[in-house]
């Protein structure tokens, strides 16, 4: 018996040749039928079974996961001049491609070579684009076209894998195409360009708000406006305007708002601030008032008011954005947690307690001079009587008006800017194609 059990014993373990031979197909055996195993669970549901890895972890065949590789930075540039949702959901897309998004704003010089004029400084641009949600760092004054000098620089200094930009061309004023040198190198990116707004647009629209105020404060206007809005609406050119007003073509989807929302309600024990406003023409004296709302608690409710809201207190030519457009501006911005789609003029006691739990009610000290209509209370008189209501200072002396104004003292010069960028527009619109993307 000890013999035989000797014997089986040393049968097993003799020949060197035949313990490695019966080894290597035990152990293959056990490696294809756990392979097997972890196949099918994915197919035909879960099994738990562990990697493979796991199960065999002590004989050395298997190496740790590599680290995870390093984040891939995107880079897009633009001038973002009077920066719209449109600039904003650009952004959005390009920031999906990669991990990390780097954004270059042009400079004032090679804007006005390239294109005319800036309305907004470039501080003012810069501030704009970094308070977007999807922006991770800004290269200020980068140049108009990404020259291969340039492209190399942003390949080793700043560790860029692809340059994005939209569907829609960017040429020089040679005609050449400025991303050029990034399309041979294989490193560009193209995102789909948003439809329904544009900076000529809205600069059509600003125009189109001045009716209202005299013509010896604004010369040429109605041959000026037509030069910027190139939609319906508008008469002959005999130095009059019909009463149309300029018609945005924006299409607001839900699946847009969800894009641009951040998705999330505020803790339970929140500090909750709140503001309202329209919000036209969403610009850096917005943001940095919210900027300074939002340092003031945990979590930033913005209220934005109707159209007719703004049209009934400013003017019926306001808003110049519509209350979907201004909504996704505001949206955009990474101060701002949550905002309420046509916010009440008036903010009641039920508003701020039971239903959003308002801690603090704000308003800046720089905005646009609202008509008081007939019979019509302040609107703040709830939260002033529960002792939640505070000004505070805005960092900026900036608004809508202000803009416009911009535009109409040097409007020679944006006129020739925007006679050049409807000439491309109109090229675009009819050499476009289905593009997928969002």
């Amino acid at each position: 018996m000890g013999a035989n059990g000797a014997g089986g014993g040393g049968g097993w373990a003799g020949s060197r040749g035949g313990d490695g031979l019966v080894l290597q197909k035990i152990l293959g055996t056990v490696l294809l039928t756990a392979a097997i195993l972890r196949l099918s669970s994915q197919y035909l549901g879960p099994l738990a079974l562990p990697p493979i890895s796991n199960l065999l972890p002590n004989l050395g065949l298997f190496q740790k996961k590599q680290k995870k590789g390093k984040k891939v930075r995107v880079y897009m540039d633009g001038c973002f001049d009077m920066m719209h949702y449109g600039h904003a959901n650009a952004l959005r897309q390009a920031r999906a491609l990669g991990d990390e998004l780097v954004v270059g704003v042009n400079s004032d010089e090679e804007i006005k070579a390239n294109k005319g004029p800036p309305v907004m400084s470039m501080d003012e641009r810069v501030v704009m684009v970094s308070s977007v949600k999807w922006v991770d760092e800004v290269i200020k004054d980068s140049p108009y076209a990404i020259n291969e000098e340039f492209m190399n620089k942003l390949f080793t200094e700043y560790g860029i894998d692809y340059i994005i930009h939209g569907d829609d061309p960017c040429l020089l004023p040679d005609g050449s195409d400025a991303y050029a040198h990034a399309k041979k190198a294989g490193r560009f990116k193209q995102i789909k360009r948003t439809e329904g707004v544009s900076s000529t647009d809205i600069v059509g629209r600003m125009l189109l708000c001045m009716r209202e105020r005299t013509v010896s404060e604004v010369p040429n206007h109605a041959s000026l406006q037509r030069q910027f809005s190139h939609g319906s609406g508008h008469g002959p050119d005999n130095g009059t305007m019909s009463s149309g007003t300029r018609i945005s073509h924006f299409l607001p989807t839900s699946r847009r708002i969800v894009q641009f929302s951040n998705g999330k309600g505020p803790r339970p024990d929140a500090r909750i601030i709140y503001m309202d406003g329209a919000f036209d023409l969403f610009h850096a004296g917005h943001v940095e008032t919210l900027k300074r709302a939002r340092e003031m608690g945990d979590f930033l409710l913005v209220g934005i008011h109707t159209d007719q809201t703004v049209s009934s207190h400013r003017g019926r030519h306001h808003p110049i954005m519509n209350l979907h457009e201004r909504s996704l501006s505001v949206l955009a911005c990474r101060y701002v947690d949550e905002v309420i789609i046509g916010a009440p003029w008036e903010i009641t006691k039920d508003m701020v307690i039971t239903t959003f739990n308002i801690s603090l009610v704000v308003h800046g000290t720089c905005a646009e001079p609202n008509g008081e209509l007939n019979g019509e209370v302040d609107p703040y008189t709830a939260a002033k009587a529960l002792g939640i209501f505070k000004i505070i200072e805005s960092p900026r002396d900036l608004t809508t008006s202000t803009i416009i104004r911009r535009i109409v003292s040097n409007h020679e010069a944006y006129k020739k800017r925007n006679e050049k960028k409807n000439l491309s527009e109109k090229k675009y619109y009819e050499d476009k194609k289905y593009i997928n993307g969002d």
